[in-house]
């Protein structure tokens, strides 16, 4: 900045003036601005997503804040608007959407094989933690240990859904209509038993019909504008041109179309010549190709259709069998839906899919069956549909929708928190006792994660750390 006495036109005005000495130095200097990263090689972009598949813990909003922690605020790889437009496209599909973000992201750097491996990775150390500890559940019975990890385990993870609503929703919820939406959201399904679908379609024709009426309510998209400014330019800005991969051709709709039919086929066909249309293998491939069609909301929503089909009609696994098993989805890595690996595992052992001297490597093959039908349609509605949705972005009439979308996200997040509280404060209903001391890990985990940013890892570990001590003291 030019000083007053060196934009004066009079070359001796500075003659009278005290000797000069060094330029004072601001009290608040502005930061130096941040360049935008370099490019991502596809081998930095795998070793993320590997270590994402460890820590996703927390359920869909705990993974979709570490990666918007990850991705947006610390490596820059993708502008919050961006990386918001793509969730709320991923919103409006079946499926995990924490799973298909990373999916959509991994396609947009690194096109078709880095959407594999992304989603891919997301999934498969669930899937292999889950198999071990089916195992141990199946050949073990109730082991001590284990019960009292899980029981610190839940308190904390209640407390990292509130905190991922309050991260999510002080970014979507910018004025009055927004909260609104949230608020009749949470109504809608805490007192009504609204189906999730509904809300998301509502919400949706809110936003439609808003944005011609309002325009200025529905274009802020969740908070975008702010994201700049915070976190510095990114890999993929907001004014970052589509890569050409990411362009939308009706080739490549169809060839990405047919691909995932046929290996559907294949993979069906492939089950019939092992075993028959009646077998095991075959008939948890067929439920769960069409679980995976209706899984709006995540695994929560979904999770009355899996037991009526899987306790019920099937009797793969009885109704205890299938608490426990959502106990163990809870507190591993990876989508909540991937519950259901844990309904094929048992139904692989107790049906003997490869016969009564195979029982570990039926349940691992039933997990694994149900694991590929269940998310291979995922993969199908991102690399098919990214492109579209890429066309999309900056344009009012699709994203105010999705802006109102979010909102209501919200408010069905926090009815899943309550949900979780629910069961884990009255493990025995409301007429049982209140558990005092997961009420007292919960809030220590909640105030570890609002006061003091704790991480995810070590909140989970001392919180398992807890409720095992917990545990072994109360035991007679």
């Amino acid at each position: 900045m030019t000083s007053p006495s060196a934009a004066s036109p009079d070359p001796g005005a500075g003659a009278t003036q005290a000797p000069a000495g060094p330029a004072p130095v601001p009290a608040f200097a502005p930061p130096a601005p941040r360049a935008r990263p370099e490019a991502v090689s596809f081998g930095e972009a795998f070793r993320f997503w590997l270590k994402l598949g460890f820590i996703s813990f927390g359920g869909p909003a705990g993974q979709i804040a570490i990666m918007h922690s990850e991705l947006v605020e610390r490596r820059r790889w993708i502008s919050e608007r961006r990386f918001l437009h793509a969730l709320n496209y991923c919103m409006l599909l079946p499926g995990p959407e924490a799973q298909q973000l990373a999916t959509y992201i991994g396609w947009l750097l690194h096109r078709t094989w880095g959407g594999i491996v992304a989603g891919a990775l997301f999934v498969l150390p669930s899937l292999f933690i889950l198999v071990a500890l089916s195992w141990v559940y199946i050949r073990f019975g109730d082991v001590p240990v284990v019960a009292g990890l899980f029981y610190g385990i839940k308190p904390a993870v209640t407390a990292l859904v509130l905190h991922a609503a309050h991260r999510i929703g002080t970014r979507a919820l910018k004025n009055g209509w927004m909260w609104a939406i949230a608020a009749l959201s949470f109504v809608a399904i805490f007192a009504f038993d609204t189906p999730f679908p509904a809300i998301v379609l509502g919400a949706g024709l809110i936003g439609w019909f808003g944005s011609r009426r309002w325009p200025q309510v529905f274009a802020l998209g969740g908070g975008h504008g702010e994201a700049k400014a915070g976190y510095g330019p990114a890999l993929i800005d907001d004014d970052t041109p589509t890569p050409p991969h990411a362009r939308f051709t009706r080739a490549h709709l169809a060839r990405v179309l047919v691909f995932g039919v046929a290996l559907w086929a294949l993979a069906i066909g492939a089950l019939v010549a092992a075993q028959g249309w009646q077998g095991t293998l075959t008939q948890m491939a067929a439920f769960f190709s069409q679980a995976a069609l209706v899984t709006f909301g995540g695994a929560y929503a979904v999770l009355p259709y899996v037991y009526q089909g899987a306790v019920e009609t099937h009797q793969w696994l009885s109704g205890p069998q299938m608490i426990d098993g959502l106990a163990l989805g809870e507190t591993t890595p990876g989508p909540l839906i991937m519950v259901v690996a844990f309904v094929g595992f048992v139904g692989g052992w107790q049906k003997e899919a490869l016969g009564p001297d195979a029982l570990f490597f039926g349940g691992a093959l039933g997990a694994t069956v149900v694991t590929f039908f269940t998310f291979l349609p995922s993969f199908v509605f991102i690399l098919a549909g990214g492109p579209a949705v890429e066309a999309t972005h900056g344009r009012l009439g699709f994203t105010a929708p999705l802006s109102a979308i979010t909102a209501a996200v919200v408010g069905v997040i926090v009815n899943l928190a309550l949900f979780f509280a629910w069961h884990v404060l009255w493990p025995k209903g409301w007429q049982g006792p209140f558990d005092w001391p997961s009420a007292a890990i919960a809030l220590a985990a909640t105030v570890a994660l609002f006061r003091f940013k704790l991480g995810v890892l070590p909140l989970l570990g001392a919180s398992a750390l807890a409720g095992l001590a917990i545990t072994l003291l109360m035991k007679p």
